[in-house]
């Protein structure tokens, strides 16, 4: 018996061993290749190691790479997305929190039908939104700026967050909302000083979702923004799109290296947090 978990736990380790290989191979490559010359990438194997690391393709991707008709690199995309990012995961996460907290602890009259119409939002594709929202936003004024893209993730993600909140809300017992009551405090005071404290877990869940969801967005981005509006998945896509007398991969291998770093940091930094937060019940419902 004991010889035959032995080799159950190998072959456990092996599947795993050749899950991670798999897995990385291709961030494997891409680091590789970024910092490799365009003739080492011409005359050397896929999967080699470099024989002298440059950085070259980093600082061209960056900063000098054209993307189009212009040649400044992703910086510019880059710090667009910054820009959006924060306030629409700050304000979707927020309205989400809000939402849920009313739909599990304040509930009232035709609240599961509210509840039942924001989940039917999560169903609808996205490319239906497209024209009435860019409708939306002739008429607000805000087409083809930053504001404007914000406010098209805000209104996408309500969805999503309220009801990682909502699920969420509705494990804390109703006993703690209704001494809050008993002891005089209202809506915004039960809010800030009983649930608030106790959400650590779903809004991190929230945020680390919205960030990915919203920093990887390619269609938004390429619809709802323009010129030095436009995110660093549109700029990715016209760098490795625009036409040149050599295809420089280390540059584009370095590019979407630099696209994908913000979203690998949020999750190695606060990956534990988004685990606990789902068992914590942020799906349950």
């Amino acid at each position: 018996m004991a010889n035959n978990n032995k080799w159950a736990r190998i072959l456990v380790y092996a599947v795993l061993i050749y899950a991670v290989i798999y897995y990385l191979l291709p961030l494997y490559v891409m680091i590789t290749t970024s910092v490799k010359t365009t003739e080492e990438i011409r005359t050397g194997n896929l999967l080699s190691l470099p024989m002298h690391i440059t950085l070259d393709a980093w600082r061209k991707a960056w900063g000098t790479a054209c993307t189009g008709v212009q040649c400044t690199g992703l910086s510019l995309y880059f710090w667009n997305s910054v820009r959006m990012v924060f306030p629409a995961v700050i304000i979707s996460t927020t309205m989400g929190a809000i939402n849920g907290y009313i739909l599990s602890k304040w509930k009232f009259y035709g609240s599961e039908i509210v509840f039942a119409m924001l989940m039917y939002g999560l169903y609808i594709p996205f490319q239906v939104l497209l024209l009435p929202m860019a409708q939306t936003e002739g008429y607000l004024g805000i087409a083809g700026t930053t504001p404007g893209l914000i406010f098209v993730h805000v209104v996408c993600g309500i969805a999503s967050t309220t009801l990682f909140f909502r699920n969420y809300y509705v494990g804390i017992p109703d006993e703690l909302i209704n001494a809050a009551r008993l002891d005089g405090a209202g809506f915004w005071r039960i809010f800030f000083r009983v649930v608030l404290p106790m959400s650590l877990p779903i809004v991190m869940v929230t945020f680390i979702w919205q960030f990915t969801q919203i920093w990887n967005d390619f269609l938004f981005g390429l619809v709802f923004s323009s010129g030095d509006s436009q995110p660093i998945t549109v700029g990715l896509n016209n760098m490795a799109n625009t036409s040149t007398s050599v295809k420089e991969y280390n540059v584009d291998m370095a590019g979407a290296i630099i696209a994908a770093l913000p979203t690998i940091f949020v999750y190695v930094v606060a990956g534990k947090y988004f685990v606990r937060g789902l068992a914590a019940g942020a799906v349950k419902g």
